[in-house]
């Protein structure tokens, strides 16, 4: 075997072993002695490949982040596949975010620093997998908002929940207070038309924006200036009056 697949492997299992430490125990359990032990390996290995403890803890954020973020992408993918329901398909997202942000209250702190997320691959694939569900619900005519600013209100409504409900003692958190919030958002950005049938103009323009890419009998620049036109009737919704 080579160097870099064992070095592969080492790594892979320091960041297993310590995100089990922080998913059992907590951050304080994640320390060089105790990953160390619990990997089978020499503390100095850690720092060899992580340099601290920082840099470990962002590996293993990343690590599994990246595998829930995977699963959210297959399941998006299949949803997608199988033509289901957009809005059931994003209620449930939303419902395994949050309840995997309670189990993982961690790694949900780790990933919600917004240096961390600038740079953050999973991250990244996270929003562009929310990105796809908002997209496909677009589609349907049931957007009175652009899709970017549906999805950042999905995104701050999201992170506002899962730390009102870390902050609370678990005895005390209201198990409805997730699908509220969401209840809540999807006001805010849905019409009250049933799919295909947009009940207003910036819900057309949503709508016809999220399919002009499949508009083969547009050149790309008639495409391009038909988004424009579009983008603009969608964001002029979203602008005091």
């Amino acid at each position: 075997m080579s160097d870099e697949p064992k070095r592969a492997d080492v790594r892979m299992a320091i960041v297993e072993a310590a995100a089990e430490l922080l998913r059992d125990v907590g951050p304080g359990a994640v320390t060089t002695r105790g990953v160390a032990e619990r990997a089978g390996v020499q503390a100095p290995t850690i720092y060899r490949l992580f340099g601290d403890k920082d840099g470990l803890l962002e590996a293993v954020a990343e690590h599994v982040m990246t595998r829930f973020v995977a699963d959210k992408a297959a399941g998006q993918a299949a949803a997608a596949a199988a033509d289901a329901d957009p809005l059931e398909d994003l209620r449930q997202s939303w419902r395994r975010q949050v309840e995997f942000s309670l189990a993982n209250p961690a790694i949900f702190r780790l990933l919600s620093d917004p240096d961390r997320v600038l740079d953050s691959p999973a991250a990244q694939k996270g929003r562009q997998v929310l990105e796809a569900r908002v997209h496909r619900l677009a589609a349907t005519g049931r957007l009175r908002v652009p899709e970017a600013h549906a999805i950042d209100l999905i995104q701050a409504a999201g992170v506002g929940t899962i730390q009102t409900l870390l902050v609370t003692p678990r005895e005390r958190r209201d198990p409805s207070l997730g699908d509220a919030m969401m209840d809540a958002v999807l006001a805010r950005i849905l019409t009250d038309a049933p799919a295909e049938e947009p009940d207003t103009p910036t819900a057309a323009a949503v709508a016809l924006r999220a399919l002009a890419p499949q508009i083969d009998v547009l050149s790309e620049g008639e495409r391009r200036l038909l988004m424009e036109w579009m983008d603009r009737i969608a964001e002029a919704a979203t602008r005091p009056r």
